[in-house]
């Protein structure tokens, strides 16, 4: 989607479809602000996007007032304070992506202590202008009366047929009766009378009812009845972290990202300032560039291990951004050769100047529906690569990691980005290639965001189409493992970025992910 500058707006949305898109432009309407927006946002993404989002999952927020202060909100899942490998409902399901299976784990065993319920009400009481019964107002109405199945959730769901098909519940709202063992097709309206009521519940009293409250005894009753974890006091206890963003500097611009539990934020600033002291290469197709960006994503993540990023509780900030350690990692570039989670992003800006960046995320959910709720709790516990030391192997009541990375960037001139992106691992490489686009090549925020991706992982190169054919050959040359795509993909993330830009407003949306960009 094209950026859409309006010089006397309301404000701008750029997230995953447009049911969420069309909530937030209302409040944005309405007078309210881009905090007010993001939170309507939140609640009914959970209702249009299933796969990505729910009420039972976790996320980060970061936002900027008119002022220039900032905050982040870190309400990620949380390991419960009592688990056990022993009598627990965990299996593996294979996801079937056509060309290959996944596997992940599910069951109430592999639901993890939510925290976005939580997250969002403290968002709005700190910064909120609006009722949230005004503001939750579009997410029971879109769960009342339904929300059309896009293709990209069809996809989605047929991907994940056994989560969505796994008990009777979830076959009663997700499965085809004209064809039984298929989820429903694109263009079928899923109603979610159960969210609803449960919806309408919280907006009518407040998260006590999902952590203190009878919401929270039925999540609690069914997880411990069937083999999960959570427990009456994981809920009770659970607390928002309200952080000072990790901050760095790219050229001449500056970025802000959260800091740990999210690894992704600490991870994209190092990448930045490993690219910042390497002179700029003129072509941003060329395979010169591209490998540049290969090489940072792999010692990135070189540095990632040797500081335990994912393994430690307060990992070492400074030490990753130190001047001594960056400059050993960019001299390892220099010396070398030259040449799915369920995850959704919404970024929000208002004509006062306030900005606001949430990701969230459910993982895949559990494949379990709780009952009269309407909740599918995620499945973090069961997600390999935030649990690196091993299934039920990390410390009890304790932030888990995430690559979730809600950022902004301030440039010298007085722009101003706030974006973010889902995709596991995909997630610091996406937003890492749009910062250097818009800060290297002065590209548009759309053009920045439709570009083709490159990811490097694990010894493998992976390229999306639209490079020149001799770019994808010197490539296929350089590394050994360079796996060519026929198409864009929503494995390479999907970033949904705003711009005020000196009394301007735009945003753009990734087409990967079903993007939707909204000035009113």
């Amino acid at each position: 989607m094209n950026d859409i500058p309006l010089t006397t707006p309301h404000g701008v949305i750029a997230c995953g479809h447009p049911v969420t898109a069309d909530a937030a432009a209302d409040v944005l309407r309405s007078g309210g602000n881009a905090f007010d927006a993001i939170v309507a946002a939140y609640f009914t993404t959970c209702v249009a996007e299933t796969v990505f989002a729910s009420i039972g999952s976790g996320g980060y927020a970061l936002v900027e007032t008119t002022e220039g202060n900032s905050r982040v909100y870190d309400f990620f899942v949380q390991t419960p304070s009592q688990w056990t490998a022993d009598d627990v409902d965990f299996f593996p399901i294979e996801a079937d992506f056509g060309t290959t299976t996944q596997e992940f784990h599910i069951g109430t065993g592999a639901a993890a202590v939510p925290g976005a319920v939580r997250g969002v009400f403290e968002l709005h009481r700190d910064l909120g202008s609006i009722p949230m019964r005004e503001l939750m107002a579009p997410a029971i109405h879109a769960a009342q009366q339904g929300v059309e199945i896009t293709p990209l959730q069809a996809s989605l769901f047929k991907i994940l047929t056994p989560i969505y098909l796994n008990t009777p519940r979830m076959r009663a709202l997700f499965e085809d009766p004209d064809q039984p063992g298929e989820t429903f097709k694109a263009g079928h309206v899923i109603v979610q009378s159960d969210l609803a009521n449960t919806l309408e519940a919280l907006a009518n009293e407040d998260d006590g009812l999902f952590y203190e409250g009878e919401l929270g005894r039925l999540i609690v009753d069914f997880c411990q009845s069937r083999g999960g974890h959570i427990r009456v006091d994981d809920l009770k206890n659970y607390q928002v972290k309200k952080l000072d963003p990790i901050i760095a500097h790219y050229r001449n611009a500056e970025l802000l990202a959260p800091p740990p539990s999210s690894s992704g934020g600490l991870l994209i600033a190092f990448a930045c300032e490993l690219l910042q002291s390497i002179p700029n290469i003129p072509d941003i197709n060329s395979a010169e560039h591209l490998a540049l960006l290969a090489h940072a994503m792999d010692v990135t993540n070189l540095a990632r291990h040797e500081v335990h990023l994912d393994e430690e509780q307060h990992p070492n900030v400074e030490r990753i951004l130190d001047s001594e350690f960056v400059t050993r990692y960019q001299k390892e570039i220099q010396g070398r050769a030259s040449c799915l989670r369920g995850t959704t992003h919404m970024s929000v800006a208002d004509t006062a100047g306030n900005i606001a960046s949430m990701t969230v995320s459910n993982g895949e959910g559990c494949g379990y529906l709780v009952p009269d709720t309407g909740i599918i709790l995620n499945n973090m516990l069961g997600e390999e690569d935030i649990n690196p030391t091993g299934f039920f192997n990390a410390p009890n009541n304790q932030r888990m990691t995430s690559m979730m990375s809600p950022t902004i960037v301030n440039f010298d001139n007085g722009r101003r980005v706030a974006m973010g992106s889902g995709g596991s691992n995909r997630i610091r490489t996406a937003i890492l290639q749009v910062i250097n686009r818009l800060v290297d090549y002065d590209m548009s925020l759309s053009d920045a965001i439709n570009a083709p991706r490159i990811h490097f992982e694990r010894g493998l190169l992976s390229v999306e189409p639209g490079f020149d054919q001799q770019v994808t050959d010197q490539l296929q040359q350089q590394f050994e493992n360079c796996q060519l795509w026929d198409q864009q993909n929503l494995y390479f993330g999907g970033v949904h970025a705003v711009m005020t830009n000196n009394g301007q407003l735009s945003g753009a949306a990734d087409p990967r992910r079903g993007g939707v960009s909204l000035v009113v």
